[in-house]
């Protein structure tokens, strides 16, 4: 009898918890707001919760009578596992826009779950007339107002008032609440005023849910930049402008054919391209201040060390040394100037390799180092003083100045060396002289030479050939000269081995698989080779500048879009999936490429007949 009422007691108890289970599944309608203007938008979601969503089946939404579908079904689901149970959530989320004003009734959706039908209540809305004006629908049922309220690129940056120098870091993302396809770059942004850097980011458009004032969105970061203002004052950028191809359902139509073929499973669509354009940044920018400006102070903003090392410190004369200068830290690196060596007298010291590094993940830092070959010319204990480097420091509000140990090199005599009577001369300033004034010769018999040639052909050759070589030496010392007085004109006849020397590390990138490094590397191929072409300094280069000075100097038409294409092909290849494939890297390096060759042959006659 025990045990009867053991077995009848539990059998009541899994009884009860199995109607708990049944009774715990809920399948509920709910919306975004109850009342909505008639050109408003309006989501609703139908969530099944506390079950196994893999057990749902056919979800049949309601007719929507009085309402135009724009998005959606959209699912989002969610699973969790207790104690071996499977249960979850499934949401099937529709944006709807009403047709008429007045009381409009959702009704009830209807999902089947182990059998049993469920379904959702009814949801009343109250539809008002709008206040923003009368709007002109589109063919799709769907206006560009419509368009602007729920699909927009909002440029936010993380301060507006900053210190000339100072890095603003600027978000471009983008909000929808309706189904897109990947955009497309249709307008970059302009940043007059700044150094711009790009920072990292995804190649893929990651959309999370976001809220934004009192709406929810699906958001994504599209490009992070950070800017750096060259100047005080107010400064603006410009909106960064995106193609959206949007996805809208189709509208009814009379024909019979055309509802059977409306049916959702033959997904009855269309694409409308929307051009979304971001807000208008203005950015205050304080100047730096005079009080207190060192002497070595050359625009650094940010907090930075400097640091130096020599490769050895006892050398023969005429025997090269290396010093290796470092400047590293956070802030404008792209736009520090190393500082100067000074060197003592009886040193002669060349044009530096200067080589750089930064870290562009969210606050720009890297390093900046120059390696000087300086030659010791006369012997002796040489001393080479600190080298200073001044910044402005953001957190102290102040300049600061950090500086290295001086380097003592002792200079020794080398082998066959003549050591002047005065040290502190170049190598101009003294002959030096290898061997001694040979003695008279005393002893000699003079013989008569016949049919003798005063002056032969040898005599001429001797004569003429030092003439030819010194008035080629000359010429090619004052060239060299002009080149080392005018930075400009030195910038223009290296500018295209500088520019075909990355193009070759980005070709290196491309086989290697590294596309990412590959289109960084061909772009700054191209920046570079126009700075360095048309002499703009890297603080006032803009896209817009380069090109007008090119029309300036009657490039052709066709050479100057080239270069904006693949400029703009460059950017978009940065975070747009479709941008890769619509041109091979292979095609996009050739063309820039010929882009720089043309352009080599077109400015160099150009300035050719400017001189002359």
């Amino acid at each position: 009898m025990k045990k009867f009422w053991i077995i009848t007691y539990s059998a009541v108890l899994l009884l009860l918890a199995c109607q708990s289970a049944t009774l715990a599944q809920k399948f509920t309608a709910s919306v975004d707001k109850t009342t909505v203007g008639v050109n408003e938008y309006l989501q609703v979601d139908f969530a099944f919760e506390e079950g196994n969503v893999n057990e749902l089946k056919s979800f049949t939404p309601p007719s929507f009578a009085g309402f135009t579908i724009i998005s959606g079904p959209n699912e989002s689901r969610s699973m969790r596992i207790i104690n071996g149970q499977v249960s979850g959530s499934l949401t099937y989320s529709f944006v709807l826009k009403p047709t008429k004003l007045g009381k409009a009734e959702i009704g009830s959706a209807e999902v089947t779950y182990r059998g049993k039908v469920l379904k959702t209540q009814p949801v009343t809305i109250n539809v008002v007339k709008e206040t923003a004006g009368k709007k002109i629908p589109s063919s799709a049922g769907i206006s560009n107002e419509d368009l602007k309220q729920n699909v927009f690129i909002l440029a936010i940056p993380d301060k507006r008032r900053v210190t000339q120098g100072e890095q603003i870091t600027v978000t471009y993302k983008l909000f929808t609440r309706l189904n897109i396809a990947s955009p497309q770059i249709s307008k970059l942004p302009k940043y007059k005023g700044f150094w711009a850097e790009e920072l990292q980011s995804s190649n893929t458009i990651n959309f999370k849910y976001e809220m934004y004032k009192g709406k929810r969105y699906k958001s994504a970061v599209i490009k992070k930049v950070a800017l750096f203002p060259t100047r005080s004052g107010e400064l603006t950028v410009t909106p960064f402008e995106l193609k959206i191809p949007v996805i809208v359902k189709k509208k009814r139509s009379v024909d019979i054919f055309d509802d059977f073929f409306n049916d959702s499973f033959f997904g009855r669509t269309k694409t409308i391209d929307y051009f979304a354009k971001s807000n208008t940044l203005r950015i205050r920018v304080e100047p730096l201040p005079e009080k207190d400006k060192p002497e070595s102070f050359a625009g650094a903003v940010g907090v930075f060390d400097i640091s130096a090392n020599i490769d050895k410190q006892n050398v023969k004369v005429n025997e090269s040394i290396t010093l290796r200068v470092k400047v590293s830290g956070r802030g404008n690196i792209a736009l520090l100037k190393v500082p100067e060596v000074k060197v003592p007298p009886g040193m002669e010291k060349y044009q530096p390799k200067i080589t750089q590094s930064i870290n562009r993940k969210n606050i720009i830092s890297g390093r900046k180092v120059a390696e000087y070959l300086i030659v010791p010319r006369v012997p002796g204990e040489k001393t080479i003083p600190p080298i200073e480097f001044s910044y402005y420091d953001l957190r102290k509000k102040k300049y600061e100045t950090v500086r290295t140990p001086e380097f003592k090199i002792n200079v020794e005599k080398g082998e066959n060396d003549y050591t002047p009577l005065a040290s502190g001369y170049s190598k101009e300033d003294v002959k030096l002289l290898s061997k001694d004034i040979r003695f008279i010769k005393t002893d000699f018999n003079l013989q008569k030479k016949s049919n003798l040639k005063l002056l032969s052909n040898w005599f001429w050759f001797a004569t003429i050939f030092p003439l030819i070589v010194l008035v080629g030496v000359i010429g090619f010392y004052k060239y060299q000269n002009k080149l080392a007085g005018d930075v400009s004109l030195l910038r223009f006849q290296k500018a295209e081995k500088k520019a075909k020397q990355k193009l070759k590390e980005a070709h290196d990138a491309l086989k290697n698989g590294n596309k990412a490094s590959y289109y960084e590397l061909l772009y700054h191929s191209l920046l570079g080779y126009l700075e360095d072409k048309l002499d703009i300094s890297k603080a006032e280069f803009t896209k817009e500048k380069a090109l007008n000075k090119l029309k300036q100097l009657g490039v052709a038409q066709n050479t100057i879009a080239s270069i904006n294409d693949v400029f703009e092909k460059c950017e978009m290849a940065r975070f747009s999936p479709n941008a890769q494939s619509r041109e091979s890297g292979e095609e996009l390096y050739n063309k820039t490429l010929g882009i720089i060759d043309e352009l080599q042959n077109s400015i160099s006659n150009r300035k050719k007949m400017r001189r002359t």
